[in-house]
């Protein structure tokens, strides 16, 4: 038996590029890949026999040879990106015909029908280097973590970087709000809270309101006001997968669901006012991210009347002082009036984010992918 087919929904966009293609004749073989493929969101290309020349072989993204195929396509072209599945976990045959395939990798089910999905999900995604993700935190209440990471998701999208900025403080009233977009419509938090295992980075993405050229997910102002630790951790994952930049406005409360941010971060921010009393608040607050977060900065906050100086407080607190923040002009008539923080060319917070991101970019494209 020969022949092709596929879904009959039809993928939008580019996605039709990126069908990835099923080898087999084995019909429940068939039945558990259409399954896995329709849980990573792909809509395959099903070839019966040998796929012609020019077809799904030489441009999917992802090939999946049923094990009964192997040997009949032993001496097809080679490619990246095949993968041999089978479902005898005793057959210790199969890795020698997937080397006779030029497969890399061996997926026997149902023990790697988890693997298999991201492997699916992945390639329709066209996934390539994460994103750089950066939390903010503050040193104390009121040390102004939000309005700076509210800045460097607007100053990251300026520079025409993907950005998404997650709020990751289910208390502190909704991001949307600090951006002038409490009625755009989309997908807030309480929508993800049943969210587990692999979510859609695309889906995700398109779901979410779009503000001053960046999706935000924030919180409501309903009831919700904490998702469990799985929704956290796959929903950061599949923002992490669209790269770019994805900034995280994180709580003071260290809890699980901050914990699970915390764990998928880059760079930690940590803000603190030049006051006596914030940098001993921001001492113990230091010790717990440091317990999970290698690189984290310190950003201080003026007004610098104290006498505690930005070089001062870094060595008290033993981090690397990332920069320094003056009071910033006109900040809350600019939120009445609907203008982001940061949305100026000129204010402190838009030249500390315009040089944070000119050095955090540079060093993440130098780090191994």
């Amino acid at each position: 038996m020969t022949g092709s087919r596929t879904s009959d929904r039809a993928p939008a966009g580019d996605a039709r590029q990126r069908c990835p293609l099923i080898v087999t004749e084995d019909e429940g073989l068939l039945d558990d890949l259409l399954r896995l493929c329709a849980a990573a969101g792909a809509v395959p290309e099903v070839v019966h026999g040998t796929p012609a020349r020019g077809s799904g072989w030489d441009t999917a993204p992802l090939v999946l040879v049923g094990d009964d195929c192997a040997a009949r396509l032993a001496g097809a072209a080679r490619r990246d990106g095949v993968v041999l599945v089978g479902n005898d976990m005793d057959d210790s045959g199969i890795w020698r015909r997937a080397v006779g395939l030029g497969a890399r990798n061996v997926a026997l089910l149902p023990d790697g029908e988890a693997w298999l999905v991201d492997r699916i999900a992945d390639a329709v995604e066209g996934v390539g280097r994460p994103a750089l993700t950066v939390g903010v935190i503050g040193g104390r209440g009121g040390a102004g973590a939000s309005t700076l990471a509210c800045a460097l998701a607007v100053g990251a999208a300026r520079t025409g970087q993907r950005t998404m900025l997650i709020d990751g403080d289910p208390l502190g009233g909704g991001l949307d709000v600090l951006l002038g977009g409490e009625r755009a419509e989309g997908l807030r938090w309480p929508a993800f809270a049943d969210s587990r295992g692999r979510v859609a980075g695309r889906a995700l993405e398109e779901a979410l309101p779009r503000l001053h050229s960046l999706r935000v997910l924030s919180w409501d102002r309903g009831e919700c006001t904490a998702v469990p630790p799985e929704a956290v951790r796959a929903v950061l994952a599949a923002a992490r997968r669209r790269g770019g930049v994805v900034v995280v406005d994180l709580p003071r409360r260290l809890d699980a669901p901050a914990a699970e941010a915390i764990g998928q971060l880059d760079v930690g921010l940590l803000v603190v006012p030049a006051e006596l009393r914030a940098v001993a608040a921001a001492h113990r607050t230091a010790s717990m991210l440091g317990m999970v977060l290698r690189d984290i900065r310190l950003v201080v906050r003026g007004p610098f009347g104290s006498g505690l100086v930005p070089e001062e407080i870094a060595r008290i607190l033993g981090l690397p002082l990332a920069g320094e923040l003056p009071p910033e002009p006109g900040l809350a008539g600019g939120l009445d009036a609907g203008r982001p923080p940061g949305a100026g060319d000129r204010g402190p917070l838009a030249r500390f984010s315009a040089g944070f991101w000119a050095q955090a970019l540079t060093e993440s494209a130098g780090a191994p992918a």
